[in-house]
Parts: C-alpha cells; sequence; structure tokens
C-alpha cells in the first residue's frame, strides 16, 4: 500500500541514509533503548486494547442480563485498566518526545557542522543547482524529519501488531457466512468479517492515493515558498537603513507580497485537495462505523451472539479496519514526509557535491618556507570565462600588494582563490605552514552579541585583557565605544558602516595575524582615516603581509608592489 504513494524502495533507502547515522552514533546505545522501552509501551498499549475488547463483550452481556453484580465487577476491571492505559499512554509520548528532541539534537549538530565544514556555506552559492534557504532545512526540515519519521514509523508498527492482534479475534467473531450461488448449491465463507474488512481497505487506500497523490509536490514547493517569504522579511532587517534611504518601502512591499502570492497560492491548492481527501476519507470512517453492525446484525438477531459479541464484533472490525487503513488515515501526514526527506536528501547531496568540487580548484599545500608562493595559477567565472591566467607571485613575512584593476576584473576572486574559497582555479598555491590570516571585507561580518565579542571575532589565539581593547579601540578612533564593551546589540544596525570597517582594523591589530587579506576595507572612510589606519598596521604588524583590493590611487603608497588586472586574463606586477 506505502508504495502506492510514491514512496518506493528508493525514498525508502534515501530515508534510512538520513536516519541510520544516529543510531550507529556514539549515542546508539541510549538511543536503542529508549526506542526499545517505547516499543514495549506500543505493544502494551495495543494488549490493553485487546483487554478492553474483552471487557466490552462482559459489560454489554451484563447490561443484557440484568446481572448488577457482572456490571459492578466490569467497572472496577474498567477502573484499572483505564489507570494502567493512562500510564502507558503518558510514558509513550514522553519518551517518544525524548528521542525525538535527542535525535533532533544530534542530526543538527552534524548537520551544522557539515555545513559550516570547508566552507561548504559558502560553496553552496557556487552551484548551478543552488540549495534554496539551507538554514530552514537545518531548522524546519530536521525537526519535520524526526518528528515525521518516529510517527509514522511507530504508527505503522502499532498498526501491524493490532492487525495481528485483532484479526484473530475478528475471525473467531465473525463465525461462518453461507452464501447460496443457485442449484441448491452453497458456498460456506469462514470469517467473512475479516475478507470484507481486507477488501474495504483495499479500495480505501487506492482512492486515497488517487485523490492525495499531488500533495507530495505540493507540501515540498510549500515549505520552500514559505522559507523565501521569511527570507524576504529577514533581507529587510538586515538592509532597513539602505531601503530606508531609497524610500524602497513600496518596492519591498510589493516584493513581499508577490512571495506571500506564491504562499497562497499553494496553500490553495493544498486546501483545495485536502477538501477532496477530507470529504472521501471522512466518509470512509462514517461508513465503516455501521459496516460492521449490518454484518453482524444477522447473527444477534437470530440470537446467534449476545449483545456483548455484537459490540466487540463491532469494535473489532474497527480496529482491523483501522489497522489496514493506516495509509488512508496518514496520507497526509505521508506525503508531508516524503517531501521532507526529499528536501533533506536534496541538501546532503548539493553539500557533497560542492565537497567533491574542491578538489578542482587550486591545489592549496602548507609547507614550512616562509612566504607565500603562487605558480601558474588560472583563475575562471562559472561559465568558464578566463579571469586571470598563468599568475606567479611570491610574498614574504612584511610584504604588501595591491590588486587594482577595473571592477569585474576578478580582484575580489583572486582573494577568494588564495583563501581557497574559489573552486573554479587551476595551479598551485603554498602557504606558509602554522601561520595565521584575517579577512577584512568591504562589509565587516558583526556577529549578535556584545560588542567584546564582536570585536574578538572569530575568537582571538591568545586572551585578550580589556587594556589591549582599549587601545586598540583608540588607535582607530572608536574611544566613544569603550564603555558599551558588555552591552549585547545588534552592532550592524547601531554602527555606521565606517565604524563597522574601524571595527574591523581593531580586530587586525588585536588578533596579530601573519598574512592579512582587505577587500575595499577602507572604501567607507575618508582618505586622512584611511591614512592613519594603514599607517597602524605598519607601524603595530610589521611582520604581516597585506593583500589589498582597491580603486583608491591613494592606496599605492601604503604597498610595496601592485598586480593589475585586466579581466580577460592578463596582469602586470609592479615594484611601487
Amino acid at each position: 500500500m506505502v508504495l502506492l504513494a510514491g514512496i518506493n524502495l528508493d525514498f525508502l533507502k534515501d530515508c534510512w541514509q538520513l536516519a541510520r547515522g544516529y543510531w550507529f552514533s556514539e549515542e546508539k546505545w541510549r538511543a536503542r533503548g529508549l526506542t526499545a522501552v517505547i516499543v514495549t509501551l506500543n505493544l502494551a498499549y495495543v494488549y490493553i486494547s485487546v483487554l478492553f475488547n474483552n471487557w466490552y463483550n462482559r459489560f454489554y452481556n451484563a447490561l443484557q442480563n440484568f446481572d448488577s453484580e457482572e456490571f459492578f465487577s466490569a467497572q472496577l476491571e474498567f477502573s484499572v485498566l483505564a489507570g494502567i492505559y493512562i500510564i502507558v499512554a503518558v510514558y509513550q509520548l514522553y519518551l517518544q518526545q525524548m528521542l525525538e528532541i535527542n535525535w533532533r539534537r544530534w542530526m543538527t549538530q552534524q548537520y551544522l557542522d557539515s555545513w559550516l565544514a570547508k566552507r561548504t556555506y559558502y560553496r553552496l552559492q557556487l552551484i548551478e543547482n543552488n540549495t534554496d534557504n539551507p538554514d530552514q532545512r537545518i531548522s524546519e526540515d530536521l525537526r519535520l524529519f524526526t518528528n515525521y519519521t518516529l510517527r509514522l514509523s511507530l504508527g505503522l508498527l502499532r498498526a501491524m501488531v493490532t492487525l495481528v492482534c485483532f484479526i484473530a479475534i475478528l475471525w473467531q467473531l465473525s463465525g461462518t457466512l453461507t452464501v447460496p450461488i443457485g442449484g441448491g448449491t452453497e458456498v460456506t465463507i469462514f470469517g467473512y468479517m475479516v475478507w470484507v474488512a481486507l477488501l474495504y481497505a483495499i479500495i480505501g487506500t487506492w482512492l486515497t492515493h488517487k485523490i492525495g497523490k499531488p500533495l507530495t509536490k505540493l507540501n515540498f514547493d510549500q515549505q520552500r515558498y514559505e522559507a523565501d517569504f521569511r527570507f524576504s522579511l529577514v533581507r529587510l532587517r538586515e538592509n532597513s537603513e539602505s531601503i530606508a534611504f531609497y524610500g524602497g518601502e513600496a518596492r519591498e512591499g510589493q516584493s513581499f507580497m508577490d512571495r506571500f502570492g506564491s504562499v497562497l497560492d499553494n496553500f490553495w491548492q493544498i486546501m483545495k485537495r485536502q477538501k477532496q481527501l477530507t470529504w472521501f476519507t471522512s466518509g470512509y470512517a462514517q461508513i465503516a462505523v455501521i459496516v460492521p453492525l449490518l454484518l453482524a446484525a444477522p447473527r444477534y438477531f437470530a440470537k446467534e451472539i449476545q449483545l456483548g459479541g455484537l459490540v466487540q464484533t463491532s469494535l473489532a472490525f474497527g480496529k482491523v479496519q483501522d489497522s489496514l487503513s493506516f495509509f488512508v488515515e496518514s496520507y497526509p501526514l505521508l506525503a508531508e514526509w516524503k517531501a521532507v526527506v526529499d528536501r533533506l536528501t536534496g541538501f546532503v547531496g548539493n553539500m557533497e557535491k560542492v565537497n567533491a568540487s574542491t578538489d578542482t580548484g587550486a591545489t592549496i599545500h602548507q609547507a614550512a618556507a616562509p612566504a607565500l608562493m603562487v605558480s601558474d595559477l588560472n583563475v575562471d567565472l562559472p561559465d568558464g570565462r578566463r579571469l586571470l591566467s598563468e599568475l606567479n607571485l611570491s610574498l614574504t613575512a612584511g610584504d604588501s600588494l595591491l590588486v587594482a584593476g577595473p571592477s569585474g576584473s576578478g580582484k575580489s576572486t583572486l582573494l577568494r582563490t588564495l583563501a581557497g574559497l574559489w573552486p573554479y582555479a587551476q595551479g598551485d598555491i603554498t602557504v606558509p605552514e602554522g601561520q595565521s590570516s584575517l579577512f577584512l571585507p568591504q562589509k565587516a561580518y558583526l556577529p549578535l552579541g556584545t560588542l567584546r565579542e564582536v570585536l574578538l571575532y572569530p575568537g582571538p589565539r591568545q586572551p585578550v585583557n580589556d587594556e589591549d581593547i582599549y587601545m586598540a579601540m583608540s588607535l582607530c578612533k572608536l574611544e566613544g565605544l569603550k564603555e558599551q564593551l558588555d552591552r549585547v546589540e545588534e552592532w550592524s544596525h547601531v554602527l555606521s558602516l565606517g565604524e563597522q570597517q574601524r571595527i574591523a582594523f581593531v580586530r587586525a591589530l588585536i588578533h596579530k595575524p601573519d598574512w592579512l587579506f582587505m577587500d575595499e576595507a577602507t572604501s567607507a572612510l575618508d582618505e586622512p582615516t584611511e591614512r592613519v589606519l594603514y599607517k597602524l598596521l605598519c607601524e603595530h604588524l610589521p611582520n604581516t603581509a597585506m593583500i589589498s583590493v582597491g580603486h583608491r590611487g591613494t592606496l599605492n603608497s601604503y604597498h610595496k608592489k601592485k598586480l593589475t588586472l585586466d579581466g580577460v586574463g592578463r596582469w602586470s606586477l609592479l615594484t611601487l
């Protein structure tokens, strides 16, 4: 039945590949033990259901026979069963949620490690089939995957065990059905209600699949549209000042509504399809209530069974029918589960593709040599267009190189290549072993947290005292922020772009890297401030090698060498 939903062997294999890591991880025994307890509680739940089914026979027979003693005895039995049922239900849910959150925590850690390792989060943006909203896949899809996988797998287990238990009860309660076929010949059908339940469930499953099949793609698209809409709102918050200066509120509002329109349109399609599915499943469930009564009524009126037997037969039929109809009842959840698995599988596949593609970039290796050596380096765009051909370059401690050229000539791309970020490159890059580097982009990244955490990002190699921080801030003309070191703010919105660029220079003075890469790191500063900051680097970091990208002619005086690119592969290297 499940195969009908498109959940074929390949899909189940993908699902197992996503799930198996946790069950064979360092937490495997804890996970397996918790799972064993949950399975045991599910089996206990089914066993109590069997006892309740027998209780109904006893209780209704007592009512029919006006047996008060048996009636009150049955009430006592019910109290005991109900108490045990409540305990099982509570701990089954509690432990299942415990397993779910442990599993989600482990998977989230693994996915974050993979996403951050080898700068995969950056490289994902470079591949052609870019993974949309990886943040949503880690936060939301992992939550849904663990929840749906446990709910469906345990639900299927319970359905199978319930089917095995109650099919035997229903077979015994059904008796035989004799059907005349003419000519005085009769056919006797043993356990006829079992066969009716089976046929009813097969027909219901097939129709459910026909009606609900489009829900898989619709749910997949809904997750994407919702994530795109949330991402657009986040971008407004991150770029609020620029949008305010442009007066772009109307344009942003239209963009929001366009994205939200996709959310609404797709949700309407889900609503319409679910309405059709609900028409069928609701009718299917209601008919299932009356069918066993109609089938068992002839035996009741023939006094072959008592009222308790009639009720027990009806309930047993319902249990068998519910078990066989697991797919019918769970179809919307199965459709969402498949969409989630497909999204996670695509995300993992793209991360693996990115990691595999790193072997096609320039060969970067460390050596004991004190110089950065670039040999026969070619740098291309993703479409194959050549930006830089056969570059040979050598830089030693204390050297400074200015990379210049028109916009789009590949200046920033060269920095990415030297940092090992750009996969569309060939050649050899040798970096000094055991030395540190720091990158200062045009717009400094300011993480959430205190100003102290912002200044020390991504973390110093050695402890830094407040005096060193104060000194660096004063040198970079940020002494007015000294009293706010432990204040938590969204600093990218509090500080101007010029202040953010000076924050980056504070980091350089604190970290004292061996190699400093700057990509138009002073573009938002006036020339006198730029002059002060470059002099600070020369005075306080005399052994640091600097590689700068910039357009201003004033930068020439702060560098010893100048590499000029023309954007079509040619380059020239001058000593200043």
